[in-house]
């Protein structure tokens, strides 16, 4: 099969049957082999009853409906496990990305050797209150993950070779960062593409700016699991043992001078009596509870059944 395109949805009964129409007229007017995968994620209107029918009158098509919302990263990740194509399309369910992107996107994959096509909404139809804050998590995405050629990291259109999708986990939220997960993976032939963007014909967005935040607490958590995930004791032993060492060193230059007036009969006050005496004390405290988080952390990661779990491309054995 040439291509899988994955659609989570959220209440969009009025956009499916338009959008698959447009999908299928895409596929069939360049001759590709393909499945539509609806992810229905919780919806409370008709959506599910729309894709069962689009079901029955398209073999094309096949769907996932979860009891309840749980996001858009569960949604990709179970569509991710059902897709059989070479290529493996995303898109959003609103009609916002159009399906006339598809052979494009499939040729930087196929034929340009790209692992991910990430699309790139440069006119966007979005209020001011979307696009700036959005600009500014770009910004930080691009700089911590060291994906520079990205200029949208959460554009719902995307292209994976078939390997990066089952090869990557998404969960929680880390659906904004698909790309850095792939990158992490070993897959860092990353492109972009401009994508035409279209205003919402029907509903209203389901995000809210509550989006931007938890995105860079996210981005902060995958930065630090792909960093230390294995090796927390360099990041805790490190800060541990400097907080430590301050602490220690403020301890001790407080008792030499203590020690030193006390020689020179000069009349010194109690050295519990300075603050500096409990900064360091305090200190020391946390480097040590730092230092043994670091501990613990190093003989969980140890005891871990993934901890040698690599990503192998090719094998060669003898007599092959």
């Amino acid at each position: 099969m040439d291509i899988s395109v994955i659609i989570p949805l959220f209440n969009e009964e009025e956009s499916l049957p338009e959008l698959y129409a447009w999908i299928e007229r895409v596929m069939k007017a360049h001759g590709y082999s393909f499945e539509v995968i609806f992810v229905n994620d919780g919806s409370t209107d008709t959506s599910w009853e729309v894709i069962e029918r689009l079901a029955t009158e398209s073999e094309n098509v096949k769907g996932i409906k979860f009891r309840r919302n749980y996001g858009k990263s569960p949604a990709l990740y179970c569509g991710f496990e059902q897709a059989q194509g070479d290529v493996v399309i995303t898109m959003d369910a609103d009609l916002q990305d159009s399906p006339d992107e598809i052979p494009a996107l499939y040729k930087m994959i196929k034929e340009e050797g790209y692992d991910l096509v990430s699309g790139y909404k440069q006119k966007r139809y979005d209020p001011l209150s979307k696009t700036i804050p959005t600009k500014l998590f770009n910004a930080t995405a691009r700089k911590i993950s060291g994906i520079k050629n990205l200029h949208d990291f959460n554009c719902g259109l995307k292209a994976y070779r078939r390997d990066v999708v089952k090869n990557i986990e998404v969960y929680g939220e880390m659906h904004r960062y698909i790309p850095y997960l792939a990158k992490n993976a070993g897959f860092d032939k990353i492109g972009e593409k401009v994508v035409h963007h279209q205003a919402r014909k029907y509903g209203k967005s389901k995000f809210g700016l509550n989006r931007f935040f938890n995105g860079y607490l996210d981005l902060i958590t995958l930065w630090f699991l792909s960093n230390f995930g294995k090796k927390p004791m360099h990041v805790f032993g490190f800060l541990g043992t400097i907080m430590f060492f301050i602490g220690f060193i403020s301890a001790f230059v407080l008792g030499a001078d203590k020690l030193w007036c006390l020689a020179h009969g000069i009349p010194q006050r109690l050295v519990t009596d300075s603050p500096y005496f409990y900064i360091a004390l305090t200190m020391m405290m946390i480097g040590t509870q730092l230092f043994l988080a670091g501990f613990v952390g190093d003989l969980i990661s140890r005891s871990s059944s993934g901890r040698n779990d690599y990503q192998i491309e090719e094998e060669i054995r003898c007599g092959e």
